[in-house]
């Protein structure tokens, strides 16, 4: 693990939730690998805190399955089987392929107009970021999609999903290529539903994106796969 400090300030926010927040955010940026064992000791150091918040943070990112805890080894960084990312983006493409449907249905002018000036500054922060603005921007265009969509529900499970794949999603900011596909993958999105307000064609659109995007995980995690060894 690596011994780079990351210490946590401690203010009116619960401390607890502000260690979560930065060992999720030290997971999802790749900073602590898939199969990484997380010790104790070494979190304390990291984050500057006591060995009872470390563990209920560790109890928290288990619960979100980020972390794994393995008999006689303690909590790992989880490392996602290529079943494990097949089902995920099987129910991924089914869920935002609803929420693109009720997009359409349900935002009212603002968001739409939102979602379509965004995906105009995804010209620049996205098809000509890098790593790290391609993930927020992206970010920023499902949250937008979602919150359009009004469901809750849809919400609380797509947020659930995302954090999962995160694990390994920042390998499809690398690829230019992939990058050039998406971005004219979501242009179709955008079009059917902010522009045309057609549910069904843009169901089908967010499936089609994330059908894709599932293929490319599993190429990319059978392309590393070594390294989670």
């Amino acid at each position: 693990m690596t011994t780079t400090s990351r210490t946590v300030p401690h203010d009116a926010a619960p401390l607890r939730q502000k260690v979560v927040e930065a060992l999720r955010e030290d997971i999802l940026d790749d900073v602590l690998h898939p199969g990484e064992r997380l010790l104790e000791n070494a979190l304390c150091a990291r984050y500057g805190v006591s060995r009872t918040v470390v563990r209920e943070a560790l109890r928290q990112l288990e619960s979100e399955r980020l972390i794994t805890m393995l008999p006689g080894r303690g909590p790992i960084v989880t490392v996602l089987s290529e079943a494990d990312i097949r089902e995920l983006y099987d129910v991924r493409r089914v869920l935002e392929g609803l929420a693109g449907e009720l997009f359409a249905e349900r935002a009212d002018d603002a968001e739409r107009r939102a979602l379509i000036d965004h995906l105009a500054d995804m010209e620049s922060t996205y098809v000509r970021g890098d790593v790290a603005s391609r993930s927020a921007a992206k970010d920023t265009f499902y949250r937008l999609l979602i919150e359009g969509a009004h469901n809750d529900v849809l919400a609380e499970n797509l947020a659930g999903i995302h954090t999962r794949i995160g694990i390994f999603r920042h390998y499809a900011y690398v690829d230019e290529q992939r990058v050039a596909v998406s971005m004219s993958e979501l242009r179709v999105i955008v079009a059917e539903a902010a522009e045309h307000q057609d549910p069904q064609a843009a169901r089908s659109a967010c499936e089609h994106h994330i059908r894709l995007a599932g293929d490319l995980a599993i190429i990319e995690y059978r392309r590393h796969r070594p390294a989670l060894d």
